[in-house]
């Protein structure tokens, strides 16, 4: 009915001039004082047909109506399901949202290849960073001292900024290359660990890992850079002397949600809601001068590609425990 309401008003210069040419037929036949009968008959076809006319009009406005419809719903929108145009104003249209299109395509298709042109540079960049840093771990490994083990504690971060560089490029790539298969939860996370394990003894933070036994339908390799970055800000913000706990979620019986749990200083009630914004760093971050605000971001993304759950419950002063549900699978 609200569309018919829009179709009369948008047809009232039609309507308005029939109803007028049906009063002058009106006031013609009053002032030649035609019998009734036939003023009847007339205005009756005149109604009859007018109707026909304004049923069919409208039946194909409501048909070209559904179509635009349709076409604004599409994922993708084209112009290759556009009615056909009603009159020469409309072809003019059509013409014009035709070079629209082109010129939006041509766009789209400069701004790909540049950012394809990008993506290349800086994969190339972050691979051929890896040779010298490779080489100069290899140098400090025999440089056994304090300044030695605090060169390698930087390399180690370099390391991973330079992997978080890669994901960030990957992750809105046509061609990431996911691997969805069961995985053992525990070797992806000893593997994290592990890769940590020179950081928890040089902080002198203590690693409490609980296996658990847990199969996950997921991609190992993101799995494994999403728990990484969680121990990574756990070993950023715990105090020396404090605990980092990997577990499953002991509250909810046969779970397959992994907690990592630290005992250090919390996070702000007001920023829990938006540490997974991209660029999003809180008072921590502000007060650490080096965070990013992109690996919990990263984390988010990837959670969501793989089809998990990742949340975070946090405590100023008490510490934090990040939740990831493993037990959903990609999409």
């Amino acid at each position: 009915m609200k569309l018919f309401g829009r179709y009369l008003l948008q047809r009232r210069k039609t309507i308005g001039f029939f109803l007028f040419i049906s009063f002058l037929f009106a006031v013609t036949f009053f002032l030649y004082r035609l019998p009734v009968a036939a003023v009847g008959y007339a205005a009756s076809l005149g109604a009859f047909f007018g109707l026909l006319c304004i049923g069919r009009d409208f039946y194909q406005y409501r048909k070209r109506y559904a179509q635009l419809c349709h076409l604004r719903e599409e994922v993708k929108v084209t112009l290759e399901h556009l009615p056909a145009p009603g009159g020469r104003i409309e072809e003019e249209y059509q013409e014009l949202l035709s070079i629209l299109y082109r010129e939006k395509q041509e766009i789209a298709n400069r701004m790909s290849s540049r950012y394809t042109d990008l993506v290349d540079y800086y994969t190339i960049w972050a691979h051929q960073i890896k040779t010298p840093m490779a080489s100069m771990r290899l140098k400090l490994q025999d440089e056994d001292s304090e300044l030695g083990r605090e060169l390698m504690d930087e390399l180690f971060r370099i390391e991973q900024y330079v992997e978080m560089v890669l994901m960030y490029l990957r992750l809105d790539s046509h061609a990431s290359d996911y691997v969805i298969h069961t995985c053992d939860l525990d070797v992806i996370c000893r593997q994290a660990i592990r890769k940590f394990a020179s950081s928890f003894i040089r902080k002198k933070i203590h690693m409490d890992f609980r296996e658990t036994g847990c199969q996950a339908v997921t991609d190992e390799k993101w799995l494994l850079f999403v728990i990484e970055q969680v121990l990574s800000n756990a070993l950023k913000y715990t105090k020396p002397g404090g605990t980092v706990q990997v577990c499953l979620d002991e509250a909810v019986e046969g779970s397959e949600i992994l907690c990592v749990r630290d005992d250090g200083i919390g996070i702000a009630p007001e920023d829990i809601p938006r540490i997974f914004e991209k660029g999003y760093t809180g008072y921590n971050g502000r007060s650490d001068k080096k965070a990013s605000g992109i690996g919990l971001y990263l984390c988010r993304r990837i959670c969501e590609n793989l089809g998990h759950r990742i949340w975070v419950m946090s405590a100023v002063g008490q510490g934090t425990v990040v939740r990831i549900d493993v037990s959903g699978s990609r999409k």
